[in-house]
């Protein structure tokens, strides 16, 4: 099984968040934003720039470095 962040996936694309690989500081900025392990997350707009998130109904943009470290199933 390979693992999938949640910048490779596509718009209108749900999932769910596996882990988080990151220090500590990556890690609890996340947490701050609702982003932890077990969270549904559906992708808005992933094409140039941050990638836009919907989480329990808000819009979240995110860094492509801080995605690439979100593992997601």
């Amino acid at each position: 099984m390979t693992n999938k962040t949640l910048s490779d996936l596509h718009p209108n694309q749900e999932c769910k968040i596996h882990s988080i690989y990151g220090g500590r500081n990556v890690n609890k900025r996340l947490y701050e934003l609702g982003l932890n392990k077990g969270a549904k997350v559906k992708v808005l707009k992933n094409d140039v720039g941050p990638i836009i998130l919907s989480l329990s109904g808000n819009k979240l943009a995110l860094g492509r470095g801080l995605a690439d470290k979100i593992s997601v199933v």
